[in-house]
């Protein structure tokens, strides 16, 4: 059993355009056939995601691309004096611009069956446990609000839920500063390749930040000890690279 919203948009004049109805109802889960299949996910600027079998979906950057007709309608907008009908007028087009922004980003999310594909195929998804809040905060805020990642793991959560899914959030700090063989390899945010001492693993950082998410998602279902699961090196080697 899981909670759906249904949105209902109004096509009829000019008076009931962008006026919707939501509906909550609750609706039995339609469980797909299950999957052994397992995929971790990590979520970036560069690359919208990461997944941990080596595909990385691009960036649209929705907001970047639609700036100037938002800058164009915005100054027209502080042009206008407060309180006449022009500047009523140029209200509109300043929230028109949003709206196109916002729809093409819900868009990408569900029309290009993004997080409808994951879930269709995988029985497991490991996902970071992310506090965009503050990080829409600082000075990546207009990156971050673009990506709409908030939306993204909204729409994947519900999906999940109802094909019987299971979505695991795992710890996200320390990601991308360490070898799925679990051995640490700092790097500054500017080195995009993963490149491992130990193992020698020579990978893109972001993929192997997603392989590293699927390792903790697997070790939280389990409740298996971490040497368990990450075993291709000795304990010896790992504690050696973690003391230097």
């Amino acid at each position: 059993m899981y909670l759906e919203l249904i949105f209902i948009r109004f096509r009829g004049p000019q008076a009931l355009k962008h006026r919707y109805v939501c509906f909550s109802v609750e609706r039995d889960s339609v469980r797909l056939p299950e999957s052994s299949e397992e995929i971790g996910m990590d979520v970036g600027l560069d690359s919208f995601v990461a997944l941990s079998n080596g595909q990385e979906i691009d960036n649209p950057r929705h907001r970047k691309r639609g700036l100037a007709h938002l800058c164009r309608a915005q100054r027209r907008l502080s042009r206008r004096k407060r309180g006449s009908q022009r500047r009523r007028k140029a209200a509109v087009l300043v929230a028109q611009a949003h709206r196109k922004i916002r729809n093409q980003r819900a868009a990408f999310h569900h029309d290009l069956n993004l997080s409808r594909r994951l879930v269709k195929r995988y029985g497991l998804i490991g996902v970071e446990d992310l506090n965009i809040k503050r990080l829409s905060r600082g000075r990546l805020a207009g990156p971050v609000h673009d990506a709409g990642w908030n939306a993204f793991f909204a729409k994947l959560w519900y999906k999940a839920a109802s094909a019987g899914r299971e979505l695991v959030k795992v710890d996200a700090r320390g990601t991308s500063q360490v070898c799925v063989c679990g051995a640490a390899v700092p790097k500054t945010l500017a080195e995009r390749w993963h490149e491992c001492p130990v193992c020698g693993l020579s990978a893109p950082r972001d993929v192997v930040s997603a392989q590293v998410i699927l390792q903790r998602a697997r070790i939280g279902r389990s409740r298996h000890n971490v040497e368990d699961v990450v075993s291709c090196v000795p304990r010896e080697a790992v504690a050696f690279q973690a003391t230097e």
